[in-house]
């Protein structure tokens, strides 16, 4: 299948004209740096933005076209460390025969086990939950493992690359993030200064899970170098292997989830690891 009619522009064009409608976007200084790049072939090119603005420290995209061939999307919406609102996540990788999705509104505390958090920011959005998680069903196994950084309504898929199926992932696009803007307006400042640092340090606790297994670290994962001193195996200290590395196996490692581990109503009915 030519997937040159699959581009992920049009989702980041979306965010960033539905970002600016809620908020002023201010580029952040590094982006003219990396906004576009052609990789060696001479055919596949990535775009990147980068912005912050009130209550968001960090709104960024990076798309890789490669033509035909695959299409990929690495978006995130992080907040400034005196909100604990969740952090938009979209990961997207298409080639012609299979497209494998994540999209969230990662949060900030483990909702398995935080039940006020999970109540303040997701309880009215399982139903959006819902409806998306019956048209792009459960991706198979997955470990438990990347479970504390999703919510109840996160859509993990793998689902044959088609032109439908990409305009129900349109939609859940948007809707996802026009939920989270709508948090992003309703969030108040934290005053209380041992939350905001239990705040920067969660965040700084996501950013380093990610950023370890990311080529673009420093782009993407902007916060991980800053937020904090603390590295993967002080977060992580199960993934250490015996010369002191880190295991990069963990993806496989612990118990895996073959169906969605969440029931509608947001409850967890996997076993927690």
């Amino acid at each position: 299948m030519d997937l040159s009619s699959l581009s992920y522009h049009k989702f980041v064009n979306f965010a960033m004209e539905e970002a600016r409608l809620c908020t002023t976007l201010t580029p952040l200084p590094y982006q003219e740096k990396v906004r576009t790049m052609k990789v060696k072939d001479d055919k596949t090119v990535l775009h990147a933005l980068s912005y912050q603005a009130p209550k968001i420290r960090l709104l960024r995209s990076l798309t890789i076209d490669g033509g035909s061939a695959m299409q990929v999307l690495d978006f995130a919406g992080i907040p400034e460390p005196m909100f604990d609102m969740p952090i938009f996540c979209a990961n997207f990788f298409t080639i012609p025969s299979l497209s494998i999705i994540v999209l969230d509104l990662n949060p900030m505390y483990d909702t398995r086990t935080q039940q006020d958090y999970k109540e303040k920011y997701y309880l009215k959005l399982l139903p959006l939950g819902q409806k998306y998680a019956e048209l792009l069903p459960w991706g198979d196994k997955i470990t438990s493992e990347s479970l504390s950084f999703f919510s109840p309504i996160v859509i993990w898929t793998k689902f044959a690359t088609s032109q439908t199926k990409h305009d129900v992932l349109f939609s859940a696009f948007r809707d996802y993030f026009k939920a989270w803007l709508e948090l992003v307006d309703q969030a108040l400042p934290e005053t209380n200064s041992l939350q905001i640092l239990h705040n920067k340090e969660a965040q700084h606790r996501y950013l380093t899970w990610r950023a370890e297994k990311d080529l673009v670290r420093n782009f993407l994962f902007e916060g991980a170098d800053s937020l904090g001193t603390k590295t993967f195996l002080d977060y992580f200290p199960e993934y250490r292997r015996e010369d002191g590395s880190v295991n990069q196996k963990r993806s496989v490692i612990g118990k895996s989830y073959e169906t969605r581990p969440w029931n509608s109503n947001g409850e967890f009915i996997g076993e927690m690891s």
